[in-house]
């Protein structure tokens, strides 16, 4: 083994899995809304539309906020930024228990939006400073499995907790419960985030002198590739006038239509087909999430070996459109459903890993930062109006089907957009 590739190796587990703990419970803390909505709805004298607004307006304040955050992060450095992102987010989740009225809880899921806004897309960046372009599809599978592994796990355990604290033990309620447990290791993680990562390969202790100087010089070597093909210059006026990056965004917003229904709704549509059980409706909504996990790296170590990017993007998500219309058409077969929502679910989480390594593959260091924040906030747009639409349609015929007939229609869209990008600028 090189020096160079045990530097790599260290370097992936030093950092990966602590990283992929703090993925999962940003992104537990981010939809645990949809198992709360089991229980909250009817204690709160809420409606579809109003619990759909609700989990949306987070990325209201996520979109505003997501530039400026990556910007700080890149002023002052992920240890120090990421550490205050967490605990903020953490403390607001946690206190959603307090929500009584629409307006309490749209106004904390604002805020919870502003303050985790920087944290994917700083992740993102990060990597960016440890592993060359052609090492990323598989880190970014890895760090990203955190969002199926957080359903496999949320799902059981959520269920678990609304029927565990459903006596009202403590003079709370499961669901309220549910949100104090689940964002308080939040808190925890975050400062731990403080004394545990660094900020660059110079400042790892963990690395030797000579592993150090390997992996810088395979990111300048990187750096200077993308250079050459870049179409992105470094200013962040240069960024927003790229109609690439702004492509991008589009791309990554049909992908997001797709992830965000089955996270906010893969609950409800279990539960409707027969199944009132919440610990049942837990373990089965873990089903989807456990399979796109494996797909995920899957995908993540073939787009690294075969050096291609595009196809590794685009099938997944016909893949995941397919799955979709499979559980709108045979809505009345439990079985049939549960296999579309799985192929969905393994179809857009796999291609939500692997956009990623699209944007970095030749945005040049300098425009890293606002590039992929800016690409990261037009995609989580998708995250106020995926929720919405489906809560207003299901409020407005009683199904969710028509919602899954248009997430398929933007899915598709989504992949055919992705195969415009020309293949030399991400294929290596």
């Amino acid at each position: 083994m090189s020096i160079l590739d045990g530097a790599y190796k260290k370097a992936s587990w030093h950092l990966i899995p602590f990283i992929f703990v703090c993925y999962l419970f940003n992104y537990l803390d981010r939809v645990n809304v949809g198992f709360a909505k089991l229980e909250m709805l009817d204690a709160l004298k809420l409606s579809n539309t109003v619990y759909g607004l609700g989990a949306g307006i987070f990325f209201i304040g996520y979109v505003l906020s997501g530039v400026p955050s990556n910007l700080i992060l890149h002023k002052i450095g992920a240890r120090r930024w990421i550490s205050v992102m967490m605990i903020a987010w953490g403390g607001l989740s946690a206190c959603m228990l307090f929500v009584t009225t629409p307006t309490s809880f749209y106004v904390l899921r604002f805020f919870t939006g502003v303050a985790e806004a920087g944290f994917f897309p700083g992740m993102v960046l990060y990597f960016t400073h440890w592993f060359p372009t052609q090492k990323r599809g598989n880190v970014m599978a890895l760090f990203m499995s955190a969002i199926p592994i957080s359903g496999l796990i949320g799902g059981p355990l959520s269920g678990w907790m609304l029927s565990h604290f459903s006596a009202g033990q403590g003079g709370m309620m499961g669901w309220q419960w549910l949100f104090l447990l689940q964002g308080l290791p939040t808190v925890l993680l975050g400062v731990g985030v403080y004394f545990y990562l660094n900020d660059g390969i110079a400042e790892a202790k963990w690395l030797s002198a000579e592993e150090k100087s390997a992996m810088q010089a395979a990111l300048l070597a990187d750096e200077q590739q993308r250079a050459a093909v870049s179409t992105t210059g470094d200013s962040f006026g240069a960024v927003l006038r790229n109609g690439s990056v702004w492509m991008l965004g589009v791309i990554y917003f049909c992908i997001q239509m797709g992830v965000y229904a089955i996270n906010f709704w893969l609950p409800s549509i279990i539960k409707s087909l027969g199944f009132e059980s919440a610990v049942t409706v837990g373990w089965l909504s873990a089903v989807p999430y456990l399979l796109a996990a494996v797909f995920m790296v899957w995908a993540g170590r073939s787009a690294d070996q075969r050096h291609e990017r595009r196809l590794h993007v685009s099938l997944p998500m016909v893949m995941g459109l397919i799955g979709l219309l499979m559980a709108a058409n045979f809505s009345s077969n439990a079985l049939i459903v549960m296999v579309g929502l799985s192929m969905a679910t393994m179809g857009a989480l796999a291609a939500l890993s692997q956009f990623w390594s699209l944007p970095a593959a030749f945005l040049g260091s300098a425009a890293a930062a606002a590039g992929l924040a800016l690409i990261n906030s037009l995609g989580q747009i998708a995250g106020f109006v995926s929720p919405f639409l489906v809560g207003w349609i299901k409020d407005a015929t009683n199904s969710t089907d028509a919602a899954l007939y248009i997430l398929s229609s933007v899915l598709l869209l989504g992949a055919i957009l992705v195969l415009r990008i020309p293949a030399k600028l991400v294929n290596r």
